[in-house]
């Protein structure tokens, strides 16, 4: 595979996004990374696989969909081209929970503190 010239790089923080992967059936592992891919990989990700969550300073979600269930994974950016991961979660509702969003904003707190 041709090394490809990278727009940005994901990186863990932590385990909190790897406690959430290693439960996940190897096929939703698969769609996982492939998405991580694409965002470390086009110039302009659509919102359809990255998409910032209104209200809040920076956090943002990546979409993982595999047949009728939803993945999110919380990230953030740290220099523009850095993208940390959260916690990640399964959607069974329309809307995102409060309860996870305050916790990858707590994560992101965190890591901005530990810098």
């Amino acid at each position: 595979m041709d090394k490809v010239n990278k727009q940005r790089q994901i990186i863990f923080f932590k385990n909190y996004f790897e406690d959430f992967f290693v439960k996940q059936k190897s096929k939703v592992q698969d769609k996982i990374i492939w998405t991580f891919d694409l965002i470390e990989e086009i110039p302009r990700v659509p919102e359809t696989y990255l998409k910032h969550i209104d209200s809040t300073d920076g956090l943002y979600e990546i979409r993982v969909k595999l047949g009728s269930d939803i993945y999110r994974i919380f990230c953030f950016f740290d220099d523009g081209k850095l993208v940390v991961l959260a916690n990640g979660f399964q959607k069974k509702t329309q809307k995102t929970p409060k309860q996870e969003i305050d916790k990858a904003l707590k994560i992101k707190e965190e890591y901005e503190n530990e810098k």
